[in-house]
């Protein structure tokens, strides 16, 4: 099989296409590396190519045809959460004009696969313990409007032209697989701690007055290692002609918060620090967990590293 990842010079995208190649699988990656690293694609076909652009849909339909592409992995997209406020319009223009590019191309060649990288964001602060699926979906920025849209979107070709589809929606994906593919962007706070670590200054806690057991925000953290698994998942299940469900979450259906997180951070880095708690960032809900009931059942996928094993090859990657 060869499969086009879409994206695949990024931090997640470049975990899914060595595990793909890993498994004998023929890959080609379309990467702007507007954020991707080319160093991470020197295994593969690279082709730079921004999927909103004007000329988009030819230059895929010659990509799909020069590699005989039979299924597509897409991960390509914006996600800065702040900056898609900021830039509403050119957040729905890169992450939907992107998708829309992109399937027009597969419809014209004939490629019906598709591993949609989506994220919970979608669900905005819902009240619950954990998130399932089916949930009515509330998302309270524009970047988690576009992967909802891409989500109706994909579905809406499958209703039209028979694209068989499976939407995964990530929580925080941490830790890296292999050293030379570590997360290089600080905007989580795993690399946010080691980059505030490494200038020798103290991680910051966004509120210690939460509703939750120590008072900070609790999140599901999977490692990217399990989440780019949990894509080779979806393309095995999309040859079943007996598929119920296009939506999984991705996680590990328990919750860590920020204080933990932390406790974690001074264990494996052997650096005693005292963080600094300032006051709630807006819009920050209280606890964020995965339900994994679903991904467990109809794919067999299942999480099979926790916080420590996040924490610690994160921290070797960058040492």
């Amino acid at each position: 099989m060869t499969v086009l990842v879409t994206g695949g010079a990024g931090y997640i995208g470049s975990h899914v296409a060595r595990l793909l190649i890993e498994r004998g699988s023929k890959v080609v990656v379309a990467d702007d590396l507007s954020t991707g690293l080319e160093a991470r694609v020197t295994a593969v076909e690279h082709v730079q190519l921004d999927l909103a652009s004007a000329d988009a849909v030819q230059q895929l339909r010659s990509i799909i045809k020069t590699h005989s592409i039979e299924s597509v992995i897409h991960l390509a997209a914006r996600k800065k959460v702040g900056e898609s406020v900021a830039l509403p319009e050119w957040y729905y223009q890169q992450n939907i004009g992107g998708l829309a590019n992109l399937l027009e191309a597969m419809k014209a060649e004939g490629v019906d696969r598709l591993v949609f990288s989506s994220s919970a964001a979608t669900y905005g602060m819902p009240d619950v313990a954990a998130c399932r699926e089916d949930m009515i979906c509330q998302p309270i920025n524009p970047y988690g409007e576009t992967k909802l849209v891409g989500e109706w979107l994909a579905r809406a070709a499958a209703r039209a032209w028979g694209l068989r589809v499976v939407n995964l929606r990530y929580f925080n994906v941490a830790g890296a697989g292999w050293p030379d593919l570590a997360d290089t962007a600080v905007a989580n706070l795993i690399p946010i701690a080691f980059a505030a670590l490494k200038a020798g200054k103290a991680p910051v806690v966004f509120g210690s007055d939460y509703p939750t057991a120590d008072g900070s925000c609790v999140r599901d953290y999977v490692h990217v290692h399990d989440l780019a698994d949990a894509h080779l998942s979806a393309l095995d299940y999309l040859e079943r002609d007996d598929r119920k469900f296009d939506t999984f979450n991705v996680g590990t259906g328990a919750g860590s918060s920020v204080f933990e997180v932390l406790a974690e951070i001074k264990r494996v880095t052997g650096i005693a620090f005292e963080e600094v708690v300032e006051p709630r960032r807006a819009g920050d809900p209280p606890s964020l967990c995965a339900d994994v009931s679903r991904i467990n059942e109809e794919l067999g996928w299942h999480a099979k590293q926790g916080l420590a094993e996040i924490v610690e090859s994160a921290w070797s990657a960058i040492n």
